[in-house]
């Protein structure tokens, strides 16, 4: 198929990837404009632009598609080009934009976005964080038909995948973006076959995934355990857990749970530090914190971090 394809971040580049190497062609790419990045906050290209140029795919990167904003022209002239190449399809991955009703209506087929969750589930900016953190059991990739609704369009293809309950949102990532990557062969093919079959979402069903902020990083032992490691895993690598030990922020980022629950005298005690973890009290249950990291610092393991740092009759607050 003749192909227009919108992504930004590395989960839209191996659905790029995947549709190269399936023999797509695609004749168009639009990404985010570069960003800064790094300890230098040097101009960094998208994922998906690099990938794009490796293979001498056109690339634009407008600010907004909007007809009617401060970069109205600039929108109309991706627009044109868009119409100029007639597309079959167009694939959009986490772009960042908001696509206009002209634009959806450009390709002939429509345009088909790839979302990491079994919609009507986890619409919205965060669907593998938020899936982490609500405790789901599992998750997967809906393929969908676009339309001007946020990620209310019918769904071609999905397929599920379990989440492990020690899994973190980078590794759920990974997994999820490989699979991404298969389902929009299969959707293609589907559309190429005539054997598409979409079904539309049940909006009782539908719950949001809202963007993860980082006021949400915060640590509230209160909670029960369960409840704690899974924002842990849900906030790993972005933006990471925070609890203060004696006035000083520390980011946890892995923590299991304990079977060692003496008395405590409220959540948030520290009922032991040694090389295998520290064990916290929490509002139900305990945590044993397995890594950890101090401002400034690197990310260790509690065997490592511990040599410097003495957890001895304290609180995490």
């Amino acid at each position: 198929m003749k192909i227009v394809f919108a992504g930004t971040p590395e989960f839209a580049g191996k659905a790029l990837d995947s549709l190269i190497r399936g023999g797509h062609q695609v004749e168009l790419v639009l990404t985010q404009p570069d960003r800064p990045a790094g300890r230098g906050m040097k101009l960094q290209p998208s994922a998906v632009k690099k990938l794009a140029i490796s293979h001498d795919i056109p690339v634009e990167q407008p600010v907004s598609l909007r007809f009617d904003g401060k970069h109205a022209e600039e929108a109309k002239r991706v627009y044109e080009l868009v119409r100029q190449i007639e597309p079959d399809v167009m694939v959009v991955v986490a772009y960042g934009l908001i696509l206009p009703k002209a634009v959806l209506g450009l390709p002939e087929y429509g345009c088909l976005n790839i979302h990491a969750s079994l919609l009507p589930r986890w619409r919205g900016a965060a669907p593998i964080q938020r899936a982490i953190e609500a405790g789901d059991t599992e998750t997967g990739v809906s393929i969908m038909q676009m339309e001007e609704g946020l990620d209310t369009g019918p769904v071609l293809v999905s397929e599920s995948i379990p989440i492990d309950h020690h899994i973190n949102a980078a590794e759920l990532h990974d997994k999820l973006a490989d699979l991404g990557g298969r389902l929009i062969l299969a959707a293609l093919k589907k559309m190429e076959e005539g054997s598409a079959h979409p079904v539309i979402q049940d909006e009782n069903a539908a719950i949001y995934a809202a963007k993860i902020r980082k006021e949400e990083a915060g640590l509230d032992f209160s909670f029960p355990a369960t409840e704690i490691i899974n924002k842990i895993r849900a906030f790993n690598p972005f933006p990471g857990c925070t609890a203060k030990f004696r006035d000083t922020p520390l980011k946890i980022w892995k923590a299991v749970a304990s079977d060692h629950s003496p008395a405590a005298e409220k959540a948030g005690q520290i009922l032991s530090a040694d090389e295998n973890g520290i064990v916290v009290a929490c509002g139900k249950g305990s945590i044993r914190i397995l890594e950890l990291q101090k401002p400034g610092a690197k990310r260790l393991p509690v065997s490592e971090f511990i040599k410097g740092f003495s957890f001895e009759h304290g609180y995490f607050e």
